[in-house]
């Protein structure tokens, strides 16, 4: 959800931001990705109860999802037009990730106005990206981001 609140904070205040620097980003995943991984029991339980937990790789609790969330979400789309957004931005992305598609990031990629967008695509890498060699990668982003 990081890289969609970023995209969303940029565009509230472009003329405070001067580039981004995203991992995996997910926008749009309430509709992207959540609604394929749902099971149709899932999706009652959203309806009837409100919300529903899944299990989660990163958190032994799993991660709620809100009806709420999803309603919300539906208002903040942004990968079904362009994005207007004209800054450097920087998409690190594990090919071995199994919670976001890479390909995401491409179609990302493609749909902001920006012309400096650069996507890095990590073989074996995975969501977080936190290795010692994928954290490097992400210091040279921020460098070279700094830099310009």
């Amino acid at each position: 959800m990081g890289g969609w609140i970023m995209l969303l904070a940029a565009l509230a205040r472009p003329g405070r931001v001067a580039g981004l620097v995203g991992i995996a980003a997910a926008p749009d995943f309430t509709e992207e990705l959540l609604p394929k991984r749902l099971t149709p029991e899932q999706r009652r339980e959203i309806e009837e109860k409100g919300a529903v937990t899944l299990p989660s790789d990163y958190d032994p609790a799993g991660y709620l999802y809100t009806r709420a969330l999803i309603e919300d979400g539906r208002r903040h789309l942004l990968l079904g037009a362009p994005i207007p957004l004209d800054m450097p931005v920087r998409l690190l992305h594990g090919l071995a990730d199994a919670s976001v598609p890479w390909q995401l990031s491409l179609h990302l990629a493609e749909r902001l106005q920006s012309r400096d967008v650069a996507v890095t695509l990590v073989k074996g890498g995975d969501h977080r990206l936190s290795g010692e060699a994928d954290l490097g990668r992400l210091a040279q982003a921020l460098d070279g981001l700094l830099a310009a």
